[in-house]
């Protein structure tokens, strides 16, 4: 069963392969110097505190590599459930070669086993080895990433580590059920689709953030955490103030809610993150002549009258713990799925 199994997929084995080793070759011929350019940059901003720009400016050079290396390792656990997963099975249904392997003395469970086991561990082995060689190559980049794009962002966190892994075991389990269940390659495969794009939305904007409770602190107002600074020309109007989606002392944290608060404890609400300070800005450190931007007087002003940041996050340092919970969460789903494939085959399937 084994040798069979692996004749039926040497051909979409070996494509895959093909893709992986031009990825290999193109991360590791730019990532050294990636690395060096990263190290570089960072030793010459220290001496001149300059590392925020520098940051961004880093980072703005190679954003459109960075975008598609992550999408190419968010999409290949979907490719192996849809082509892979959904089809393994099916396709035996509709041909009915299946009756014929059963009827040489080969058990359903023994049929069943062959092909999850061979082809589930190729696709989770690629898929890892994939997500591992991209973490490598863009780490310099995690590191100078805009705070939208932190490694503990949703969009990147599942791009890293081993949790694109699990993703993949739990892909192609699902289009095998499915596929046992729908009986129909392409109908199967758009269900497949649907439900795994479905469970990986719902992740990270239901679950993931309570995978560990989550920090609230309370913060200064500083350029670390505030984008704007208004402050009416005319005189008269309130200051406004844009906060960052970031926490002072927190690099790369996952910012679940930032607002500002007066001295009283009091949310101060606004539009698109805007928030309005009683603040005079008629004479003092807040009027026009006064005002030097979020790092001058008008700010340490403000933050003596007692406004403050308050802000619940996900730190840096839960990467890994949440990459090992969710992986996790992942296996158990795939386990579930497995055993109902064993059950549905034997009590069910004809």
């Amino acid at each position: 069963m084994i040798w069979l199994t692996w004749r039926q997929l040497r051909g979409s084995a070996a494509m895959l392969a093909t893709v992986l080793v031009i990825l290999a070759v193109v991360l590791a011929l730019t990532g050294p110097d990636l690395a060096t350019r990263y190290s570089a940059g960072i030793a010459a901003c220290a001496q001149d505190d300059t590392c925020d720009r520098f940051y961004n400016r880093f980072f703005g050079a190679y954003d459109m590599p960075f975008m598609a290396v992550s999408l190419v390792v968010l999409l290949l656990p979907v490719l192996i459930g849809l082509f892979w997963g959904a089809p393994l099975i099916t396709r035996e249904l509709e041909a009915g070669t299946h009756l014929l392997v059963w009827n040489q003395s080969i058990t359903r469970g023994r049929w069943l086993a062959a092909k999850l086991g061979l082809v589930g561990l190729v696709a989770m082995a690629a898929v890892c080895l994939c997500g591992l060689m991209v973490s490598w190559w863009s780490d310099p980049l995690d590191k100078s990433a805009a705070e939208s794009l932190a490694l503990m962002a949703p969009l990147v966190f599942g791009a890293r580590g081993i949790a694109p892994m699990g993703y993949a075991a739990f892909a192609f389990v699902l289009g095998v059920t499915v596929g046992m269940l729908v009986r129909r390659t392409v109908p199967a495969m758009a269900l497949t689709l649907a439900v795994f794009t479905a469970i990986q939305l719902a992740m990270p904007l239901l679950a993931r953030a309570h995978l560990m409770p989550p920090v609230t602190g309370t913060f200064e107002l500083s350029k670390a955490n505030v984008e704007n600074l208004g402050i009416s020309q005319e005189g008269g109007g309130p200051a406004r103030i844009l906060l960052r989606s970031a926490v002072p002392g927190h690099p790369g944290a996952w910012v679940l809610s930032s607002d500002l608060v007066d001295p009283s404890g009091r949310t101060i609400s606004g539009g698109d993150g805007e928030a309005a300070l009683q603040v005079s800005t008629t004479s003092g450190p807040c009027s026009p002549s006064g005002a030097v931007g979020a790092g001058g007087r008008c700010m340490a002003e403000i933050n003596r009258l007692g406004y403050r940041q308050q802000a619940t996050y996900q730190p840096l340092e839960r990467f890994w713990p949440f990459q090992w919970i969710e992986t996790g969460i992942y296996a158990l789903l795939t386990l579930g799925l497995t055993w109902f494939c064993f059950w549905w085959i034997r009590r069910r399937l004809a």
